[in-house]
This record gives C-alpha cells, sequence and structure tokens, in this order.
C-alpha cells in the first residue's frame, strides 16, 4: 500500500465538499424533523455524476471502484449529512454490484445508464421479520408461472421503498431443504414495486429519518423472468460478492459521522468558555477528544487496508468486518464525546451534534451488528466453533 496522496482520491474529496457546502446541518436538522426526502440533495449528487460511480463505462458509469465510492460516502457523512446523506445516495453510488457482476446483458443495458442519470431509485428488499441476520430462513416465496414468477412474502428494514421503482428482491424459488446447503434455493430479482401488489408500511424510528424505511407486504407481485439477476437458486451468490465491499462503504460512512462529531466538539471545546477559561483547556475535555482523534485514525488505517484488498479483488473478509467494527465504535466514540463536550448543549438540536450521535450509533447495527461482525472473527479466523 502507498500512503501518499492520490491526486485523483484527493480531486474526488474536494469535489464532494464542495458539492456538500450547498447541505449544511440545518439543512439536515430539517430533514430529520420533517421526514422529507432530500431530494435537492440527491438531485444535486446525480448533477455532480456521482451516482454510478461504479458501473462500467459502457454503460455510461465511472467504472471506478469501491475506494473511490468509500472516499464519497466518507465525504457526505463528514459534511454533516451522516446517514441522512449516505443512506439517500447509497444504492446509486454502490448497490447495484448484483446487476453489473451477475445480471444479463439484457437487464444492464435497460437499468444502469438510468442510474447514472438519478431517474432510477431502488430499495434492496432481503431483510425479514422473521429472519433478521439469518439470510437463510427467508420466507418470502416466488411461484413460477409462465412467463415469469408470483412472489409473496414480507420484508423489513427497507430503505428508500416510497421512493423506489424497483427493488433488488431476495426470495425463495423452492422450499429449504435441510440436506442441501443454507442458502441454497434462493433467487435474486429485479422486481418493480408496484403499488397494486407491494403494500410499504413506514417504520418510526430513532434516527436518519431524512430518508424513510419500510416495512413490505408483498402478495402475488410479477416478475418476468428477463428480470432474475443471476441463475435461478443462485441469488445468495448474487450479493455475496457485494459484503466485503458494502462492510467497507459502511464503515466509511461510520467514519465520516465520527469526523464530522469531532470537529464540531473540538470547535465547541476552543470557543465554550466557563469559569474564565475555554473548556478545551481542561484536560477531562482535551483528553476526549484527542482520544477520539487516536480512534478515527487507527479505525481508517484498517479500514484503508480493507478497501485496497476489496479493488484488489483478494479474499477480506477478515479484514473488511474488522474494519467496520472498529469504525462504527470509533465513529460512535466520537459521536458520543462531542455530544458530552457540550455538556446540556449537546442534548438540544441546535448544536447537531444529537443527530450525529443518532445516526452513529446505527452503524453499530447496520448494515451487519458487532456482534456477527465477532461470531464471524471468532468462527473464520480464530478457528473456534461455530456459535450460530
Amino acid at each position: 500500500m502507498d500512503f501518499t496522496i492520490d491526486p485523483t482520491h484527493e480531486d474526488i474529496r474536494q469535489a464532494v465538499r464542495a458539492m456538500c457546502k450547498a447541505f449544511p446541518d440545518e439543512y439536515w436538522m430539517e430533514h430529520d424533523a420533517s421526514h422529507e426526502f432530500p431530494w435537492e440533495f440527491y438531485n444535486a449528487v446525480a448533477k455532480a455524476g456521482w451516482l454510478g460511480l461504479t458501473i462500467p463505462e459502457e454503460y455510461g458509469g465511472g467504472g471506478l471502484g469501491v475506494t473511490e465510492a468509500a472516499i464519497v460516502e466518507q465525504e457526505i457523512a463528514a459534511s454533516g449529512a451522516g446517514m441522512g446523506g449516505c443512506s439517500a445516495v447509497h444504492i446509486g453510488i454502490f448497490g447495484f454490484e448484483p446487476i453489473i457482476h451477475h445480471g444479463s446483458e439484457d437487464l444492464k443495458r435497460r437499468f444502469l445508464p438510468r442510474v447514472i442519470t438519478g431517474e432510477l431509485h431502488t430499495s434492496f428488499a432481503v431483510t425479514e421479520p422473521d429472519a433478521g441476520t439469518d439470510t437463510s430462513n427467508i420466507s418470502t416465496f416466488g411461484k413460477k408461472v409462465d412467463g415469469g414468477w408470483l412472489v409473496s412474502g414480507k420484508k423489513v428494514w427497507i430503505t428508500k421503498a416510497l421512493e423506489a421503482e424497483r427493488m433488488l428482491l431476495l426470495c425463495r424459488t423452492s422450499p429449504r431443504d435441510p440436506s442441501a446447503k443454507r442458502m441454497a434455493g434462493m433467487t435474486l430479482m429485479f422486481a418493480e414495486m408496484d403499488p397494486a401488489k407491494v403494500q410499504i408500511r413506514p417504520i418510526p424510528k430513532m434516527g436518519r429519518n431524512a430518508v424513510d424505511t419500510n416495512e413490505l407486504f408483498i402478495d402475488e407481485l410479477f416478475v418476468a423472468d428477463e428480470d432474475v439477476v443471476g441463475e435461478v437458486g443462485g441469488g445468495f451468490k448474487a450479493i455475496l460478492g457485494g459484503l466485503n465491499a458494502e462492510r467497507v462503504i459502511a464503515a466509511n460512512a461510520a467514519l465520516g459521522i465520527g469526523k464530522a462529531a469531532l470537529r464540531r466538539g473540538t470547535q465547541y471545546a476552543k470557543e465554550r468558555e466557563v469559569f474564565g477559561r475555554p473548556i478545551g483547556k481542561n484536560q477531562g475535555i482535551a483528553f476526549q477528544l484527542a482520544e477520539a482523534k487516536i480512534r478515527i485514525e487507527a479505525a481508517e488505517a484498517v479500514l484503508q487496508k480493507a478497501t485496497w484488498m476489496v479493488d484488489q479483488g483478494l479474499p477480506c473478509g477478515a479484514e473488511a468486518n474488522m474494519a467496520k467494527f472498529l469504525c462504527a465504535e470509533a465513529g460512535f466514540y466520537a459521536a458520543d464525546v462531542a455530544l458530552q463536550v457540550h455538556g446540556g448543549f449537546g442534548y438540544g438540536k441546535e448544536f447537531h451534534v444529537e443527530r450525529y450521535f443518532r445516526e452513529a450509533r446505527l452503524m453499530r447495527i447496520a448494515p451487519i451488528s458487532q456482534e456477527m461482525i465477532l461470531n464471524y472473527v471468532s468462527e473464520h479466523v480464530l478457528g473456534l466453533p461455530r456459535s450460530y
């Protein structure tokens, strides 16, 4: 790895920072309070050309890698947009990997160019109420009919379903066979979000309220054969290849929130005076901020290694998972410290750190919980017996 500054990466950082200046903390506070989707921000990202960053150039995309997509998401989060900003554009920046790597040429030609313009909004529909992180236990089922499939079932924690035209929908197309591999029999489909067949119910939640999160109730939704992604029965394989990259990009978002929180906490410690002196002069304050900085830097070093390995096509399940774990912890610690440094004002909305705190807490749960990462490391790295 080379830690010298990459001119292209620095150009990306500066361009994203310049774009985000038009969307200050007050913008995100208002959208968090109103629960309104940040259309102005989404359109600005599309206009700047960041959507479709990893889509191959032959379909009009940027043809860049996970490293570049991760830089964009970290800078968005670090601007103060947090997960409200990242979640609004994440699938457009990096979410079509299953179609890029497993979709038919027809599927790519029909949909990938529309991602880049910002016209096509999509959700990722995998998680179910009775399965959680046990993806092998999903029950949403696709029944074969002439020309396609009729899909019925339930999904939960589905982001942007209210805006989405289509969804990457994972379902079973054959019953679970105890004698077969746990993930066999699942198929990935690029299904229409047909309002006549899909009932969407928003979930009230603690944070990231600028972007909707939903339950889906699917009743005999027709999906054409040509909208199947990859092989029938090979759906888990179609989503598996992008999991390490997803960990890395989520880690960057978590780190970005931590950097935004640390920036505000440090500035407040310099300006706030109590007992005739800036509170940052007190080691009880200064040491917390210094530790937050150290944790962020250490987590980012591990994250850079994992990101590099993803783009090199190297096996990196351990590195990607550990990077996500460390960045989620570092981001939340920085947000917690920033809130504490602000004292009572930190609990109010005016200084924005309470929103960082709520959104940083999410990253210890999603897209995979810290506990599941520890399961992975204990089993696949340390060689301990499987615990789940």
